[in-house]
């Protein structure tokens, strides 16, 4: 039975961005990372951490999805459904009436669909331009 939790250890994050093949971030980077997030989900299988999604918000208009990632041999089982839907109903929870919000996410490629389903759209379109990114690295 899969459960869901507001915390996730440093190991367990480093082995879910592994599982996906994204970078690895130092321990001390990693910490400061998840300790910043403005609403994190992880899910879990018993002990085992499988899946997570978190936030970083500005704390008023603007936030972003980060980090969404289930491992492999539990896609397809709605667990990235169901911390994408506790995201974004943590979101519309925090406005007042006549409040509005804008989160951005940057979509694995082909994955894009997954996130419309949320109401999240493409960019460039007629209204909004091209997301951009940029990786620093550290000097040595």
């Amino acid at each position: 039975m899969i459960t869901y939790t507001d915390n996730i250890t440093i190991e367990d994050y480093a082995m879910l961005r592994a599982s996906a093949g994204w970078y690895a971030l130092s321990a001390a980077q990693a910490g400061k990372a998840l300790r910043g997030s403005a609403f994190l989900v992880a899910a879990r299988d018993g002990a085992r951490t499988v899946g997570l999604a978190r936030l970083m918000s500005d704390g008023g208009y603007f936030a972003v999805v980060l980090d969404v990632v289930v491992l492999p041999e539990y896609r397809g089982r709605g667990i990235g459904r169901e911390m994408m839907s506790r995201a974004v109903a943590h979101l519309k929870g925090s406005l007042r009436p006549g409040e509005h919000s804008y989160t951005i996410l940057t979509s694995a490629p082909g994955k894009e669909g997954f996130y419309e389903k949320f109401g999240f759209h493409r960019v460039p379109n007629e209204g909004e331009g091209a997301g951009l990114v940029m990786r620093l690295e550290g000097e040595d």
